[in-house]
Protein backbone atom coordinates (compact mmCIF):
# COMPACT_ATOMS: atom_id res chain seq x y z
CA UNK A 1 0.00 0.00 0.00
CA UNK A 2 2.78 2.50 1.02
CA UNK A 3 4.39 1.69 -2.23
CA UNK A 4 1.16 2.64 -4.07
CA UNK A 5 0.92 5.64 -2.45
CA UNK A 6 4.29 6.59 -3.36
CA UNK A 7 4.18 6.06 -6.56
CA UNK A 8 0.74 7.90 -6.53
CA UNK A 9 2.64 11.09 -4.95
CA UNK A 10 5.68 11.15 -7.69
CA UNK A 11 3.19 10.56 -10.74
CA UNK A 12 1.19 13.85 -9.76
CA UNK A 13 4.18 15.76 -9.08
CA UNK A 14 5.52 14.90 -11.87
CA UNK A 15 2.37 15.71 -14.45
CA UNK A 16 2.06 19.24 -12.59
CA UNK A 17 5.32 20.23 -13.64
CA UNK A 18 5.25 19.10 -16.91
CA UNK A 19 2.02 21.06 -17.37
CA UNK A 20 3.59 24.48 -15.74
CA UNK A 21 6.06 23.58 -17.82
CA UNK A 22 4.45 23.59 -21.04
CA UNK A 23 1.90 26.05 -20.43
CA UNK A 24 2.88 27.90 -23.57
CA UNK A 25 -0.74 29.53 -24.57
CA UNK A 26 -0.73 31.14 -20.77
CA UNK A 27 2.41 33.00 -21.32
CA UNK A 28 2.84 33.47 -24.92
CA UNK A 29 0.31 35.27 -27.53
CA UNK A 30 0.82 32.56 -29.93
CA UNK A 31 -2.75 33.83 -31.58
CA UNK A 32 -0.82 37.03 -32.82
CA UNK A 33 3.01 36.41 -33.74
CA UNK A 34 5.04 39.40 -34.36
CA UNK A 35 7.35 39.87 -37.08
CA UNK A 36 10.76 41.86 -35.64
CA UNK A 37 14.35 42.98 -37.75
CA UNK A 38 17.15 43.42 -35.68
CA UNK A 39 20.90 41.64 -34.80
CA UNK A 40 21.89 38.82 -32.77
CA UNK A 41 23.49 39.77 -29.22
CA UNK A 42 23.84 36.40 -27.96
CA UNK A 43 22.77 32.45 -28.52
CA UNK A 44 22.58 29.81 -26.09
CA UNK A 45 22.41 25.94 -26.69
CA UNK A 46 21.76 24.83 -23.46
CA UNK A 47 18.39 22.86 -21.94
CA UNK A 48 16.07 23.04 -21.41
CA UNK A 49 15.26 25.88 -24.39
CA UNK A 50 17.84 26.85 -26.99
CA UNK A 51 17.86 31.34 -26.25
CA UNK A 52 18.34 33.78 -28.84
CA UNK A 53 18.90 37.52 -27.21
CA UNK A 54 18.83 40.14 -29.84
CA UNK A 55 18.53 43.95 -30.42
CA UNK A 56 15.57 45.40 -31.88
CA UNK A 57 15.18 49.45 -32.73
CA UNK A 58 11.66 50.32 -32.08
CA UNK A 59 9.43 53.25 -33.59
CA UNK A 60 11.37 56.11 -31.62
CA UNK A 61 14.99 54.57 -32.38
CA UNK A 62 15.39 52.83 -29.10
CA UNK A 63 17.11 49.75 -28.73
CA UNK A 64 15.06 46.97 -27.31
CA UNK A 65 16.50 43.88 -26.09
CA UNK A 66 14.75 41.04 -26.94
CA UNK A 67 14.55 37.30 -25.69
CA UNK A 68 13.12 34.31 -27.61
CA UNK A 69 13.19 31.24 -26.19
CA UNK A 70 13.09 28.39 -28.63
CA UNK A 71 13.45 24.45 -29.04
CA UNK A 72 15.78 22.34 -27.08
CA UNK A 73 19.04 21.36 -28.51
CA UNK A 74 18.06 18.17 -28.95
CA UNK A 75 15.58 19.28 -31.74
CA UNK A 76 18.03 20.90 -33.26
CA UNK A 77 20.43 17.86 -33.26
CA UNK A 78 17.14 16.04 -34.41
CA UNK A 79 17.48 18.58 -37.62
CA UNK A 80 20.64 18.31 -38.55
CA UNK A 81 22.51 21.08 -36.23
CA UNK A 82 25.36 20.99 -33.42
CA UNK A 83 25.83 23.71 -31.36
CA UNK A 84 28.62 24.86 -33.26
CA UNK A 85 26.55 24.94 -36.26
CA UNK A 86 23.82 26.85 -34.65
CA UNK A 87 26.40 29.32 -33.11
CA UNK A 88 28.12 30.00 -35.97
CA UNK A 89 24.73 30.80 -37.96
CA UNK A 90 23.20 32.81 -35.23
CA UNK A 91 26.47 34.47 -34.25
CA UNK A 92 26.62 38.08 -32.58
CA UNK A 93 25.80 40.61 -34.74
CA UNK A 94 23.93 38.60 -37.31
CA UNK A 95 20.92 40.58 -38.96
CA UNK A 96 18.02 38.76 -38.61
CA UNK A 97 14.06 38.91 -39.10
CA UNK A 98 12.48 36.93 -36.25
CA UNK A 99 8.72 35.81 -36.46
CA UNK A 100 8.21 35.45 -32.43
CA UNK A 101 4.85 35.03 -30.00
CA UNK A 102 5.65 37.55 -27.66
CA UNK A 103 4.93 37.18 -23.76
CA UNK A 104 1.61 38.00 -22.99
CA UNK A 105 2.86 40.37 -19.63
CA UNK A 106 4.42 42.93 -22.41
CA UNK A 107 8.16 42.39 -21.74
CA UNK A 108 10.29 41.68 -24.84
CA UNK A 109 10.40 38.04 -24.52
CA UNK A 110 8.68 35.52 -26.57
CA UNK A 111 8.44 31.83 -28.18
CA UNK A 112 10.68 32.55 -31.47
CA UNK A 113 8.41 30.88 -34.57
CA UNK A 114 10.98 31.61 -37.07
CA UNK A 115 14.58 33.05 -37.95
CA UNK A 116 15.22 34.30 -41.38
CA UNK A 117 18.47 35.75 -42.39
CA UNK A 118 19.29 39.03 -44.26
CA UNK A 119 17.88 37.55 -47.61
CA UNK A 120 14.80 36.48 -46.11
CA UNK A 121 15.93 32.60 -46.02
CA UNK A 122 15.34 30.64 -42.94
CA UNK A 123 17.87 30.14 -40.54
CA UNK A 124 18.12 26.94 -38.49
CA UNK A 125 15.04 24.90 -40.79
CA UNK A 126 13.28 22.51 -38.61
CA UNK A 127 14.06 23.52 -35.27
CA UNK A 128 11.47 26.51 -34.83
Amino acid sequence: MRALSALTAVLLLVSFSASAHHGIPSVFDTAHPITLKGNVTKFTFTNPHCQILFDVKDSKGVVVHWNGEMNSPHRFIQAGWNKKRAEEALKPGTPVTIVISPGKAGNPVGLVQKVLNSKGEPILTGTN
